[in-house]
């Protein structure tokens, strides 16, 4: 008992001690620093907001799973099914892993360490080193030299004392880094789901464009029958035979052109989900969502709660000043404490004697003077590093400000577009009605009166892209405004 508390004792003279000299230094240590230059600014919040000219559809902010406002299970499904077995997202929550992984190492490198040791020594000495009287053989005097067998079992133990700060924000760092990650696997899984989306409406677009060439193709079909019958009969020229065959081709390639492209976004939905080559079903034709897209009447920071990757970046911004932190720790004296407990002897058949017990406690101060400029350098560099992650910020707050804008803008004039085109359809409509009411009280023949359903078709097809294009726009200001994510802390 008397000795755990003779080595308590001395325990904390010799810290008490060792961090005295280390306040004493501390001057020294700051006169190393040469020069450290300010952080770069970060955006002022009155530029995180749109335009006051910016006419833009109000509507709530996106969801986490804000596709399934869409209403579509087989839409669902098939998000569901990327964000599970995508690639891209395994790689994105393995980069987590890591980063989570090295956090908790600094971490735990910081802390006591304990380690249970063991070593069996077989020397001979020399007759001429710093040792040569235990060369020789001398049993009255316990000297049994020149060869001996030390064996050496106890426990050591080392700790660092983190005066200035060094290790923690060397952890802070770690776990800056692993917060933004995570913030990354988020916008991944973002940009994933986008991906989906567009590719399963663009199918569902062309869907809707080949419904529509094909009732056009069947019209062209039906007028190169009738002006072959014509021509057969010498009423028309060869000359409109042809023409109204070019004219049926042409539908033909637009057609395959559709066929086409649904099989190559299909391939790319079997790409984006993980599928194998069989893995994934044809998709159905569905009507295209009616639903518009809007943003809150309030812009402002709120962006930043819904953006994944600018949460990536202030974490990397927030690390990245710790890591300053850390870097100005160093010149500051160090103070860390090893010490070993056990049995130690030069004949192993006394190794377990209690006069074999040995204690060693090695406080260490250290204090840096010259090093050829590297602290500086570092300093300097990790300075430099964190005003670029700065400007980079920065640069992407105002990038995502625009991108909202430009997002909300086609929307706002996609819309109007599909106004105006109702009324142009609608316009043509009456047209095509007309010859078919004529058709009926046999004014007009067949042939005529579905000639007459051409320009709806093609003002239909026109109504249907600029649907397409709104319900991609939707889907576009959707993500630019992170789908719905928050970030810790928001």
């Amino acid at each position: 008992m008397h000795a755990r508390e003779l080595f308590r004792t001395s325990l904390t003279r010799l810290t008490a001690t060792a961090a005295a000299v280390s306040l004493l230094l501390v001057s020294g240590g700051c006169a190393l620093i040469r020069e450290d230059t300010a952080p770069a600014a970060q955006v002022a919040a009155e530029q995180v907001r749109l335009a006051q000219d910016s006419q833009l559809p109000q509507g709530d902010w996106p969801s986490s799973e804000w596709w399934k406002a869409y209403a579509d299970d087989r839409l669902d499904a098939l998000v569901a099914r990327a964000l599970e077995d995508s690639p891209t997202m395994a790689v994105a929550l393995a980069r987590v892993e890591a980063s989570r992984a090295q956090a908790k190492l600094v971490d735990a490198s910081t802390g006591l360490q304990v380690a249970l040791t063991a070593s069996v020594n077989r020397q001979h000495l020399s007759e001429n080193g710093f040792l040569g009287p235990f060369a020789h053989s001398d049993p009255a005097a316990g000297i049994t030299g020149p060869w001996y067998t030390e064996g050496t079992i106890g426990l050591i133990a080392g700790y660092s004392v983190d005066l200035w700060g060094k290790d923690r924000a060397a952890v802070n760092a770690a776990l800056g880094v692993a917060r933004a990650r995570q913030a990354e696997a988020a916008q991944a899984a973002l940009v994933l789901s986008s991906q989906v989306v567009h590719a399963y409406y663009d199918i569902q677009s062309t869907y809707a464009m080949l419904d529509l060439l094909e009732k056009a193709r069947d019209i062209r079909q039906e007028q190169v029958q009738a002006s072959q019958a014509r021509n057969a009969r010498g009423l028309v020229a060869r000359t409109q035979v042809e023409n109204a065959e070019a004219e049926r081709v042409a539908l033909d390639q637009q057609i395959s052109s559709a066929q086409a492209r649904i099989r190559t976004l299909h391939e790319i939905l079997r790409l984006l989900t993980g599928a194998g080559p069989d893995g994934l079903p044809a998709i159905a034709p569905q009507p295209l969502p009616e639903r518009g897209g809007g943003i809150p009447p309030v812009l402002g920071y709120k962006l930043l709660a819904r953006r994944p990757d600018l949460q990536a970046m202030r974490w990397y911004v927030q690390a990245s000043m710790d890591q300053i932190d850390a870097a100005k720790a160093a010149f500051y004296p160090s103070f860390d404490i090893r010490a070993f407990i056990g049995l130690d002897s030069i004949h192993m058949s006394d190794l377990l004697r209690k006069s074999s017990r040995q204690i060693n406690l090695v406080p260490g101060l250290s204090l840096p003077i010259f090093d050829s400029g590297q602290l500086n350098a570092n300093l300097a560099a990790t300075r430099a590093q964190s005003n670029l992650l700065i400007a980079q910020y920065n640069e992407s707050v105002l990038k995502a400000v625009r991108e909202v804008a430009q997002a909300g803008i086609e929307l706002d004039d996609l819309s109007r577009q599909g106004a105006m085109q109702q009324d142009k359809l609608k316009a043509v409509t009456f047209a095509s009605d007309s010859a078919a009411a004529h058709y009926r009280r046999g004014l007009l023949d067949k042939s005529n009166a579905h000639e007459a359903m051409l320009p709806v078709l093609a003002e239909q097809s026109h109504a249907v892209e600029i649907r397409g294009r709104q319900v991609q726009a939707t889907v576009t200001l959707a993500t630019v405004l992170g789908g719905g994510y928050v970030g810790q802390g928001d």
